[in-house]
């Protein structure tokens, strides 16, 4: 449940009110002007300029009277910008293109601009362009990520501050923050459900690098579904992404790792993919060595990313609902914005949206000529 507002600590003004710490009262306490004042709490270029001995007292007194800058507090007092901050941790991921459709489509139907900001995976640039939309007055924000290293505590400090905030494919512990994502272990299961329905039953798996956090409840639904149908995963035949920061690098990932398990000379008749472009480069490599997909080997991937329809063959996969996600993530954002504005407290959402099987031309049943004599 979001609480009211955070404000800043309240000092004593004349007339026995209470009102928040300003740049004033810190010029009044230090007896610097507040223009010197504003040139040193805001480090602005001039700050260069001033002496140490000032910028220390300065520093000393606003941090007595509890004063800090607060770019949410300047957004309550402003007028409404009718902007919502998006923020991409790579916006080269293919994931992040449909999920952005869905967040743009939404945001002008309801006559509301996005900004855009690619944290391009690096967590000094996350934290400045989170700055940079507040500084812009965002109504709200959107956080497209699914690597373990955010900030759990810079996001949750949101809710704190009364910003009405979301987050797609990535949830955060501790109920702080809305959270719209695909329920990874459903779909993990339904793609093993596939393969195991067609007769597979030596199958080889790709999974996921343990920085993300679709990894572990998509190996989860492997292994729950695994033991429900009594099927033995091999070891041998298991392998695991390299941690990469480069989204598109699952692809030459798949490819070495796919030629990697053909070299262990263990039968396998199915491939199941942590992703669609580590399951694009594991067909690169069964077709370079021969293997015909899906004759003598099925693939399956996850997420339905544009290329998977157009490889040849076509890729068998788990749908997310990406734009459809986009969309939720605004209306929750939009439902806080709202009671944001009308004053009331309003309830974190956290969704997890159902993927869907999509049969193409890489699965067939088990050939008992193929590669499982």
């Amino acid at each position: 449940m979001m609480g009211p507002a955070e404000e800043r600590p309240n000092v004593k003004r004349a007339g026995g009110k209470n009102a928040a710490v300003t740049m004033r009262d810190v010029a009044t306490q230090s007896g610097f002007s507040p223009a010197t004042v504003s040139i040193v709490l805001n480090n602005a270029p001039l700050a260069r300029y001033i002496a140490p001995a000032t910028k220390k007292r300065i520093e000393e007194v606003a941090r007595k009277l509890g004063y800090r800058p607060n770019a949410m507090a300047r957004f309550l007092r402003s007028k409404r910008t009718h902007s919502v901050g998006v923020m991409f941790f790579d916006i080269t991921d293919p994931f992040c293109t449909m999920v952005m459709r869905g967040i743009e489509n939404s945001l002008y139907q309801q006559s509301y601009v996005p900004i855009f900001a690619d944290a391009h995976n690096q967590r000094n640039r996350f934290e400045r362009y989170l700055e940079m939309l507040l500084e812009r007055h965002v109504e709200a924000l959107i956080v497209v990520a699914n690597w373990l290293f955010v900030d759990i505590q810079l996001l949750g400090d949101l809710a704190k501050r009364n910003i009405p905030a979301a987050t797609i494919g990535w949830e955060l512990p501790g109920n702080v923050i809305s959270s719209v994502m695909v329920d990874n272990e459903i779909g993990a299961r339904l793609a093993l459900e596939h393969l195991h329905q067609l007769g597979h039953r030596k199958i080889a798996f790709i999974r996921g690098p343990k920085m993300l956090i679709d990894s572990g409840p998509r190996w989860r639904g492997i292994q729950k579904f695994a033991q429900t149908a009594g099927l033995d995963i091999d070891p041998a035949l298991v392998q695991q992404l390299p941690e990469s920061l480069d989204p598109t690098s699952s692809f030459e990932a798949g490819f070495r790792l796919a030629e990697e398990l053909l070299q262990r000379k263990k039968k396998f008749t199915a491939l199941m993919a942590f992703d669609d472009l580590s399951a694009l480069g594991a067909i690169r490599a069964l077709t370079k060595a021969g293997v015909k997909v899906p004759e003598q080997c099925s693939v399956c991937g996850f997420d339905d990313v544009a290329p998977s329809f157009l490889s040849a063959p076509s890729l068998t996969t788990v749908r997310q609902p990406m734009e459809s996600m986009g969309g939720l993530a605004v209306n929750i954002i939009m439902e806080g914005i709202n009671a944001s504005l009308e004053k009331r407290e309003w309830t974190i959402a956290n969704h997890k949206m159902t993927p869907e099987l999509v049969i193409r031309e890489s699965t067939r049943a088990v050939s008992l000529t193929g590669s499982d004599d």
